[in-house]
């Protein structure tokens, strides 16, 4: 499963009412660091298909999520489980840190 788009609008219908723990990873276009990690973030959604979702919020194009969610720089990852945050990260990190980040934390 690829990572999924989501807006303020599907926000609380694709992370917060999700049946299986939901990665978030707010980002942007202009985002160097966000670019790093998008393709670890693509395979991780693959290979951890029915475990876990992992979607993506534009935070140029949704900016009420990172706001509620208090995001003050980006890539801004978070994990929800049960509708709540478990575990949360900021920065670039390599596709091993984040694996093990996730499987900690479901």
């Amino acid at each position: 499963m690829a990572t999924v788009a989501v807006t303020d609008a599907t926000f609380d219908a694709e992370v917060k009412n999700s049946d299986i723990p939901v990665v978030v990873d707010f980002w942007a276009e202009w985002c160097g660091p966000c670019k790093q990690i998008g393709p670890s973030l693509e395979e991780l959604s693959a290979e951890m298909e029915g475990k876990i979702k992992i979607v993506k919020v534009n935070v140029d194009e949704n900016p009420n999520s990172p706001a509620q969610m208090g995001v003050r720089g980006i890539p801004a990852l978070f994990i929800f489980k049960n509708g709540e945050v478990v575990s949360n990260m900021a920065g670039a990190k390599p596709k091993a840190a984040l694996q093990n980040w996730i499987n900690e934390s479901i």
